[in-house]
């Protein structure tokens, strides 16, 4: 049926898509708070979430396609086992992950596809499975109890290695400052190294080791030192 705000309810299941509404109308909440378990909020333009914490018996919550960024901050939903933000505009996970782990310790099934915080290739072509993989470890570290994430469900092999290195993983962003131009040249950007930052301080000189990637071909290279002139 629908109500003053054009919302479709159908038992417990409340949807109001595609109003674009910047925040979550409290007439939703007034009027339906306390029976709702299915919210979908989708195809609107939320910035924020002030409004869900009238949502008491939630279970689950749609987001999808909004303008949902960073810091996003959750009220506590202890009965929310399902949470789409599929199309948002998150880029950080730290700060979203331990929202999520206050706020929903029921939580099962999450999806972050089409986020800059999700590193696949929906959001960037430079991005691989290794990434997202790697993703998937560290959120499954913060977010043990998932049984799916995005549109797979969590293995046990994935569980193992999120309880043992998953913290490790997180997906790093390279800097825009370059510290040169040649490092630009000859340096791939790298989503991740396991070397620590003062390591990778070009003006720090502590020795690291590790294999070289780079080969010099120029004509002042030192091997021309060896060649005598009667073999030019």
């Amino acid at each position: 049926m629908s109500g003053d705000g054009e919302e479709m309810v159908t038992g417990t299941q409340v949807s109001y898509i595609g109003k674009d509404c910047t925040r979550i109308p409290s007439f939703l909440s007034k009027k339906y708070g306390h029976q709702a378990k299915r919210l979908d909020l989708s195809f609107n333009l939320l910035r924020s979430l002030e409004g869900l914490e009238g949502f008491v018996c939630l279970e689950e919550l749609i987001l999808d396609n909004n303008q949902l960024g960073n810091p996003i901050t959750f009220p506590l939903l202890p009965y929310l086992h399902t949470l789409t933000l599929n199309k948002n505009e998150l880029t950080e996970l730290d700060y979203l992950l331990d929202t999520l782990a206050m706020s929903a310790p029921a939580l099962e099934y999450l999806s972050l596809l089409g986020n800059q915080a999700c590193p696949n290739e929906l959001v960037s072509t430079e991005k691989d499975e290794d990434d997202y993989q790697r993703y998937r470890y560290f959120v499954l570290n913060k977010l043990p109890d998932l049984k799916f994430l995005d549109t797979r469900k969590v293995t046990n092999k994935e569980r193992e290695v999120a309880r043992s290195r998953g913290a490790f993983m997180k997906v790093v962003k390279p800097k825009e400052n370059k510290v040169s131009s040649n490092a630009d040249s000859c340096s791939p950007d790298l989503a991740y190294t396991p070397l620590p930052s003062v390591s990778r301080d070009l003006t720090n000189h502590k020795g690291v080791a590790g294999k070289c990637r780079y080969i010099y071909y120029g004509k002042h290279s030192e091997g021309n030192r060896f060649i005598r002139d009667d073999q030019l």
